[in-house]
């Protein structure tokens, strides 16, 4: 049975659903792909303004490059207890104008435009779980927000300050978005993202065509054994996504060079791949080449505990009672969730409002979705059991 502040809290989020929408709008309406920091602080300002005007204490952790991270707070005087977090990444991987090529637009029950599910309706619905705890109280230890700025890229200002966070963390809601089933995600890949280079020597190919040799030549080679490395029954996938070399068609390759997208699921599978690669990469079949190999982001896998199992439980329990039928699924997607999970932290992710086709022109968000979605979150804080002693 519901207690009165359950039923206060979920029927003012329900009485929000508009509010919801504008916020929405104004958000996906704004460009904020991972490289354009302007854009990125724009939406982040939308947030902080939101924030503001319902009484939340809300602080900007500057960089120079890529976005600032925006902590939020409630005006809670509980220091020895550790809070729960609502997190979430703001930027997208649409160019600057595609906000304007495709604006916001709701079609059929299903909101439409850059980052709409990815994951800024999943930012809406944490600004108003937060938003209706500081309007009600209640919450049973205390609540806190992050969004972030460069998730899309693998987060690299962004994941120091998750894990710094997520040390002093009861859990971590993770407001990407819901499973087009409806489901959360209980577990991730990992995935590490690599660029490797090929060097050879340049010859004209018709008059000195014995004295070149072919980076390209090479860099096939080692394509071929890397995808060789992928390993579908364990949850492995090597991915040469991008190629690139050469000076001119009449000449042999001097350079080349691709990017290589890995996949695990196990954590200690991580070093083991990349020796792999390792290998192939200090291993040459065209004679005379040489190659190298660097880690350009990564993020880590997330996995359950039985703590997280716990959350999870506790989690659908709650969305049960918002009328919600809330399985775990499993997924190759990466997100920063595996940083938190990674610091022992219980996680549960994409607790966001239900979409699809993230990073394309097709993504969409179910807009019936919000309200539920957000009434079980935040019932999910109210019902969460005593911490254990430590």
């Amino acid at each position: 049975m519901s207690t009165q502040l359950e039923t206060q809290v979920t029927g003012w989020l329900a009485s929000q659903h508009d509010a919801m929408i504008a916020l929405l709008r104004d958000a996906v309406n704004t460009d904020s792909g991972s490289y354009d920091k302007a854009g990125v602080d724009a939406v982040g300002q939308l947030f902080i303004d939101f924030f503001g005007q319902h009484g939340l204490l809300t602080s900007r952790e500057a960089n120079d490059t890529y976005g600032d991270a925006i902590h939020i707070r409630l005006d809670d005087t509980r220091p020895n207890e550790k809070p729960i977090l609502l997190m979430g990444h703001r930027d997208t991987v649409f160019p600057k104008g595609e906000a304007g090529r495709r604006p916001f637009r709701i079609d059929d029950g299903r909101a439409y435009g850059p980052g709409v599910c990815d994951m800024k309706g999943g930012l809406v619905i944490n600004a108003f779980v937060l938003a209706a705890f500081k309007r009600f109280g209640g919450a049973p230890v205390p609540l806190a927000g992050l969004i972030t700025s460069d998730e899309e890229i693998a987060s690299p200002s962004s994941r120091p300050i998750i894990e710094r966070v997520a040390r002093q963390l009861r859990c971590v809601f993770n407001s990407e978005p819901g499973r087009p089933s409806g489901a959360v995600v209980t577990g991730r890949k990992g995935g590490v993202f690599l660029k490797f280079e090929v060097f050879g020597k340049a010859a004209h190919s018709g008059g000195n065509f014995e004295k070149g040799i072919s980076a390209i030549g090479e860099l096939a080679h080692k394509i071929v054994a890397m995808h060789k490395l992928t390993d579908l029954l364990r949850g492995i996938t090597v991915n040469v996504g991008t190629v690139g070399g050469g000076q001119s068609v009449n000449t042999t390759a001097p350079h080349a060079e691709g990017q290589i997208d890995l996949r695990y699921v196990k954590p200690q599978d991580r070093a083991m791949m990349l020796g792999k690669l390792q290998e192939i990469i200090d291993t040459a079949t065209v004679a005379g080449t040489t190659a190298k190999l660097e880690i350009r982001g990564e993020f880590l896998p997330l996995s359950q505990s039985p703590a997280s199992e716990e959350l999870f439980a506790t989690y659908r329990a709650a969305a049960a009672d918002a009328g919600l039928d809330i399985t775990g699924e499993f997924t190759g997607g990466c997100a920063d969730s595996g940083f938190t999970a990674a610091v022992g932290t219980p996680t549960l992710c994409a607790t966001g409002p239900v979409g699809a086709n993230a990073h394309t022109p097709e993504e969409y968000l179910e807009v019936a979705s919000m309200v539920p979605r957000a009434q079980a979150l935040a019932l999910a804080i109210l019902r969460m059991p005593p911490a254990r002693a430590e």
